[in-house]
């Protein structure tokens, strides 16, 4: 699982504030979306032939595929949001993304773009303090399709090897 494209910056000012913004305001909204609970909704951030993977910093720094969540396709993140959403068999929380420190690496000739953001992923049981659930980064593949952001792949590394056994919501 190479993560490339995150190397180097290779994009010239101009287009790299504008993609930057347009960045933010994508996880800007896709983090409302889970934040609200409306888990059905998230799919709709990817495109039919998306990659979404939640991965340890061990792993991706070892090149090792091995991820804690994987998902190829729109359909499987469908069926995720589904299962999730209509089947919770664990206790009631709330959670609130932060993202930020957005860095656009790179737009190829097609329009597509790479880019990493920095996220916190923190939860609030019903009856427990809020607790910082994941830290890391997102590895990000854009692209447009009617003229809106989707992503093409998401890669959520986190950087701890000792997480939550219940990681399963989106991050």
């Amino acid at each position: 699982m190479k993560i490339t494209g995150y190397e180097a910056v290779e994009i010239d000012r101009a287009s790299s504030r504008e993609l930057r913004a347009a960045v933010e305001d994508f996880n800007t909204e896709y983090c409302a979306v889970l934040d609200s609970g409306d888990i059905e909704k998230w799919p709709d951030f990817f495109t039919e032939d998306a990659i979404y993977r939640v991965t340890a910093r061990e792993n991706a720094d070892a090149n090792l595929p091995v991820g804690l969540v994987y998902a190829e396709g729109r359909a499987m993140l469908h069926d995720r949001a589904v299962a999730i959403s209509r089947t919770q068999m664990f206790a009631p929380r709330t959670t609130l993304h932060l993202c930020g420190n957005v860095r656009v690496m790179r737009q190829e000739p097609d329009g597509s773009f790479i880019a990493q953001s920095n996220f916190i992923l923190l939860q609030t049981l019903v009856e427990g303090p809020t607790t910082i659930h994941l830290a890391g980064r997102y590895y990000d593949r854009f692209v447009r399709e009617g003229g809106e952001l989707k992503l093409k792949e998401r890669q959520a590394v986190y950087d701890t090897t000792m997480i939550a056994t219940d990681v399963v919501y989106p991050v």
